[in-house]
């Protein structure tokens, strides 16, 4: 019989407990984490095993530097993977709208900066996939938050530590 009070609590494989939440991803973003933790569960795995038998190969285990570094590389490795799964495990695919009139997740908008009439254009993605050299904007970032449902020819304003921003929605969609 369960303890009262732990119903419906998701524990990872070390007893912590993990969030039931979902993560917004597009579905580019969906298929760059399988992508890499495809690429870690097996290539860089084979790696790994293979540099710790090498490792392992020349003696005395206990003054090993290059054994217990592998190692550890190793642990940072399983890592890196448990967490990997578990962000597939709670991802949500969210399309953007083909038609949108307004910006929200998976949209592209372009934008004005007021101030310095400077362009811009930003793809509105989940907080993991962000990437601003390649225009990735995480939605729950201070700028992307200020555009969601904002209209073309509608001016938002983005607080920022230098003051207010003021952006003006140019072009929703491709």
């Amino acid at each position: 019989m369960r303890p009262a009070g732990r119903r419906g609590v998701r524990r990872s494989r070390y007893g912590q407990r993990m969030a039931e939440q979902t993560e917004a991803i597009t579905a580019e973003g969906l298929a760059a984490l399988k992508a890499e933790l495809e690429q870690l569960e097996g290539e860089e795995r084979r790696k790994l095993a293979a540099r710790i038998l090498a490792a392992r190969e020349h003696g005395d285990l206990s003054e090993n530097a290059e054994y217990h570094a592998a190692k550890e590389d190793q642990a940072h490795l399983e890592t890196k993977i448990l967490r990997l799964q578990d962000r597939l495990r709670s991802a949500r695919v969210v399309a953007a709208p083909e038609d949108a009139s307004v910006v929200s997740f998976g949209a592209k908008v372009a934008v004005v900066d007021e101030a310095s009439g400077k362009p811009q254009e930003f793809l509105i993605v989940g907080p993991t996939e962000a990437d601003l050299k390649q225009r990735k904007l995480s939605a729950e970032s201070p700028v992307a938050k200020a555009l969601m449902g904002a209209a073309v020819g509608e001016t938002v304003d983005v607080p920022t530590p230098g003051g207010k921003r003021r952006l003006r929605v140019e072009r929703v969609g491709s």
